[in-house]
């Protein structure tokens, strides 16, 4: 009965450890843009820790990323996965589906910052059924250091 209860605990304590923790996001700074009513711009900054992940998602605005510290692993519906190192960015438009977007290493945190030009007031991110996804174009690779594609 003790080894079995032992078991369990061990079985637990494995269980939560693997269960990767949630990205935190930090807002930086956001602003209206005067020149296009109706829209803002916003940067925040998002961790990863170790094996951390996102599910699948838009942000129905125009994305760039620029990764400051580890690797993440991002790919929008329809492009290549990639792996992003510091000093690389990354862009994804207002129609791309985010399909995978995970820190790289499982033992390690990532950090980059991201700059939104969305509708003012909208939500940051937007969840997606998998199955109702729509059609990306592929990622191109930018002068060796970022990542975008229209």
């Amino acid at each position: 009965m003790k080894s079995s209860r032992c078991m369990l605990l061990l079985a637990s304590l494995i269980a939560s450890t693997l269960i990767a923790q949630e990205a935190q996001v930090t807002p930086l700074m956001s602003k209206d843009l005067a020149d296009f009513p109706g829209k803002e711009g916003l940067m925040i900054t998002v961790v990863y820790p170790p094996g951390s992940s996102d599910p699948i998602h838009r942000h129905n605005a125009h994305a760039f990323v620029y990764v400051l510290e580890g690797s993440v692993v991002m790919q929008v519906k329809g492009g290549k996965e990639i792996t992003l190192t510091p000093g690389q960015s990354f862009y994804e438009g207002p129609n791309d589906i985010h399909t995978v977007g995970r820190n790289a290493s499982t033992t390690k945190p990532a950090k980059f910052i991201v700059v939104l030009l969305k509708d003012k007031g909208a939500p940051v991110l937007l969840p997606v059924n998998p199955a109702a996804a729509s059609v990306s174009a592929s990622p191109k690779l930018n002068s060796g250091k970022s990542n975008s594609h229209n």
